[in-house]
């Protein structure tokens, strides 16, 4: 189904089953740790209160890489951006109990946050693990995809990383393809498929 702005989602809405405490960390923790996306800038600086470098996450899941690796690099602000409601009610619960600062939460579209966002702002853009779509007449829905890697390469700054990964084969050699077309990026992975 195309969106208002005629673009196709590039995501499933999962209509998983919510918890208790799931609801519960949406419900008192969303004022401290989500970020609800107006039209305008997004300013980091603002949300999060200091000026640090920036790291999206697109599709964060239920949140457990995301907490781990924000709690490893304190320094670091982390804007975790994910459709599943169940996962960031799960997130926003590890992210209180961890006791950190440094990350926020989107419901949302990772485009229309790298939208919002000023070019040059991101340290990193990691995409793990979006959905494949692996039937040929789905590939048209692909997160990664030259439109996106284009916007997020005008995102990073200069020197900054962007992380893509998936279990799915076919689309990891089309990301990788798609990487290397873009002349902003470099490969400093050694760069292949696993």
């Amino acid at each position: 189904m195309p969106r208002a702005d005629g673009e196709l989602r590039t995501f499933k809405l999962r209509r998983g089953r919510i918890t208790p405490g799931q609801r519960h960390a949406l419900d008192t923790l969303w004022r401290r740790y989500g970020v609800d996306l107006g039209t305008g800038r997004f300013d980091p600086a603002t949300v999060y209160g200091r000026r640090a470098p920036l790291v999206v996450e697109i599709g964060f899941g239920m949140g457990e890489a995301t907490v781990a690796m924000a709690a490893a690099d304190p320094d670091r602000d982390v804007l975790a951006v994910d459709v599943h409601t169940p996962g960031a009610g799960a997130l926003l619960r590890d992210v209180a109990a961890a006791g950190l600062v440094n990350v926020r939460v989107v419901l949302g579209d990772g485009r229309d946050v790298l939208r919002l966002l000023a070019p040059g702002t991101l340290d990193e853009l990691r995409v793990f693990f979006p959905d494949p779509w692996p039937k040929t007449r789905h590939h048209k829905r692909r997160l990664v995809e030259p439109g996106f890697v284009r916007l997020a390469a005008s995102r990073l700054r200069v020197g900054g990383r962007l992380h893509c990964a998936t279990d799915h084969r076919p689309y990891a050699e089309r990301m990788l393809s798609l990487l290397a077309a873009e002349p902003s990026l470099a490969n400093d992975g050694g760069g292949g498929v696993v």
